[in-house]
């Protein structure tokens, strides 16, 4: 949707960015240990998402796997939110909640998605209130856009309706969270 945005209104909207500090691991859960380990074969901490990811591919998940959970962790939790947004808070690209801490690793196209394979887990509203992968999608010519793929530990599951939205999950989380991990990739339309 955003690759039809003409580059020049991209590239004027370039100094707008919601930025990592409005991200849920840093605003929301910032004193928590940052301990889980969380990683893709797909791409390194800081490399650029694979264009099969996002809006320009495929559309499907990205594969991630996560380790180093603390003892006691009972449910994990997947939120992904776009950082370089032009928009006040960042962009949620999916919640995944009360996953099992051995559903990882969670293999390419596992979650719901545009273009990928329909599982059974728990999901809240991405920004445009879906509750699915939301593709890397940003407008051309506004640079690189960071990606914060971020997993936390829980103490007990989640008790939230269906497809709730970032804020009910934040909320739920409070007091659960035995500790984070995060992986960043990047993407951007030239």
């Amino acid at each position: 949707m955003l690759e039809k945005i003409p580059h020049a209104v991209g590239e004027a909207l370039s100094g707008l960015k919601a930025g990592l500090e409005a991200t849920t691991y840093y605003a929301e859960f910032a004193e928590t240990p940052a301990t889980v380990r969380l990683t893709s074969p797909a791409f390194a901490e800081g490399a650029p998402i694979p264009a099969r990811f996002t809006e320009d591919g495929e559309k499907t998940s990205p594969p991630l796997a996560w380790d180093t959970l603390p003892p006691g962790t009972v449910r994990v939790v997947l939120i992904v939110e776009d950082a370089g947004s032009p928009t006040p808070r960042p962009l949620v690209h999916l919640i995944a909640w009360n996953l099992m801490p051995e559903a990882g690793p969670l293999a390419e196209g596992a979650l719901p998605s545009p273009g990928g394979a329909h599982q059974s887990q728990d999901l809240g509203k991405n920004s445009f209130l879906q509750d699915q992968w939301l593709p890397p999608d940003p407008p051309n010519g506004h640079g690189p856009h960071e990606y914060l793929f971020q997993i936390y530990a829980l103490d007990a599951p989640l008790a939230l309706d269906v497809s709730p939205g970032r804020s009910a999950v934040v909320e739920a989380m409070r007091g659960h969270v035995l500790a984070k991990g995060r992986l960043t990739g990047t993407y951007a339309r030239t």
